[in-house]
């Protein structure tokens, strides 16, 4: 797909490739390409912010880059290294040939020696791939500097070979979980949207769009359990894909109803729950409170 009229066709085109967004997530993204702009995605984690990116670059039928951020990340593991190892067994194999000096100096650093990192990578496709820069909160805020450099001129200097500059400009995601405060300088960049969970009727609508063999009434006992279990004191809120896990537990195990067995159900709550405190705390008369509900 090489344009799309508007956020609507963008929605329908998502949902054909199996993600759900709401109106606000469809217009931003329809936003985002329409004036060139990164969007940066702000949520707790497991509310489909990174799949974004990758059903968007289904959608475009292009290329998807992610940078996975960290403390620690640097411009070297972020855009650009030299492959050392070949620059040495080049640098062996001329000085065995007599070979020496600046004609070497300038094989060794070609671009041939250069090794794309994703942000490099990500302006040098002939086709505009999707950026996804995930969880950039994690990142220092050193990087996070540097990167407004990248995503303001879309080009990165090497010193031995100078300006790369963009064969074509990549459609830029960034992500966060809030674990720290962004810049302003970072902000006033993107453009930007708030991922929360999805509501009742948008859940189930990715159930049945991701396990489309689920029954109906099982559909509907998932949804209202999980929504029902995120309202209790957890650690670690189970996201979407918690929610498909669960329902492809529960249809392997041929359960056709949440209130059936207990055991099972109880059994089932590994895909849901991923700390030793929310599992002790979802107990069984609990687990079955919230299905007798769900129900």
């Amino acid at each position: 797909m090489t344009r799309l009229a508007g956020h609507l066709e963008l929605q329908q085109a998502l949902a054909s490739g199996g993600y759900v967004a709401g109106d606000d997530l469809a217009m931003a993204l329809h936003l985002m390409q329409a004036l060139e702009r990164p969007l940066l995605l702000e949520g707790a984690a497991g509310v489909g912010k990174t799949e974004v990116a990758r059903a968007l670059a289904g959608v475009r039928e292009t290329a998807l880059i992610r940078l996975q951020c960290y403390e620690g990340l640097d411009a070297s593991q972020a855009i650009y290294e030299w492959n050392y190892q070949r620059q040495l067994l080049t640098i062996r194999a001329a000085a065995e040939d007599g070979e020496t000096g600046k004609a070497v100096e300038e094989r060794i650093f070609s671009r041939d020696f250069l090794l794309e990192r994703p942000l490099l990578a990500a302006i040098t496709q002939d086709l505009p791939p999707v950026l996804l820069i995930d969880e950039i909160d994690r990142a220092d805020e050193e990087f996070e500097a540097y990167l407004l450099e990248v995503l303001s001129d879309f080009q990165v200097s090497v010193p031995e070979l100078g300006t790369i500059e963009a064969v074509s400009r990549p459609i830029v995601i960034l992500t966060s979980n809030g674990t720290r405060d962004l810049s302003d300088a970072l902000r006033r960049r993107c453009l930007y949207t708030y991922v929360d969970y999805p509501d009742r009727a948008t859940e189930l609508a990715i159930l049945q769009a991701r396990c489309p063999g689920v029954e109906a009434r099982l559909a509907a006992q998932i949804i209202g359990f999980v929504q029902s279990l995120r309202k209790e004191e957890l650690e670690k809120v189970p996201g979407i894909a918690e929610t498909l896990d669960f329902a492809a537990a529960l249809m392997g195990l041929g359960i056709a109803d949440l209130t059936d067995d207990p055991a099972v159900l109880q059994a089932t709550l590994t895909t849901l729950l991923k700390t030793q405190a929310d599992q002790a705390n979802i107990t069984t008369e609990v687990a079955q409170r919230i299905a007798g509900k769900a129900a």
